[in-house]
């Protein structure tokens, strides 16, 4: 009876030691590429508005990307003394809709940049960078 040595290697051993495919320093570039351009566009976001609307035009509100507020302005009819609450909920509907509308804004710059990664979408926005 002989003796006989096996060695069990897996296929992926045998092709390379398992190692992912495609150049690892191509992937780091784009990755650098990909934070530069993240960089640049949140930068434009801080020079970006959008003005909404509340209570049919009654208060208008502009924000930038970055969802600070740059203006309030108040229709002067609603200054009257009996009108505080009412004017207070009109405030607060239409800070709500300016940086919900700001936050689109600026998912959908960050889309542009991220969307040719094919995968890294799912993985920025399970991170809330996406």
């Amino acid at each position: 009876m002989s003796k006989r040595s096996f060695s069990r290697r897996s296929s992926a051993a045998k092709k390379g030691g398992g190692k992912p495919k495609g150049n690892p320093n191509a992937m780091l570039a784009q990755m650098q590429q990909m934070q530069a351009d993240m960089a640049a566009a949140q930068a434009k976001l801080e020079n970006e508005f959008i003005t909404v609307t509340a209570g049919g035009g009654a208060i208008s509100i502009t924000i930038s990307g970055h969802q600070r507020v740059q203006s309030i302005e108040i229709d002067p009819d609603l200054l009257a003394p009996s009108e505080v609450e009412m004017l207070q909920d009109l405030l607060t509907a239409a800070v709500n809709s300016a940086i919900e509308q700001s936050q689109a804004m600026s998912a959908e710059r960050m889309e542009g940049i991220t969307g040719n990664l094919g995968g890294m979408d799912d993985l920025l926005g399970g991170m809330g960078l996406g």
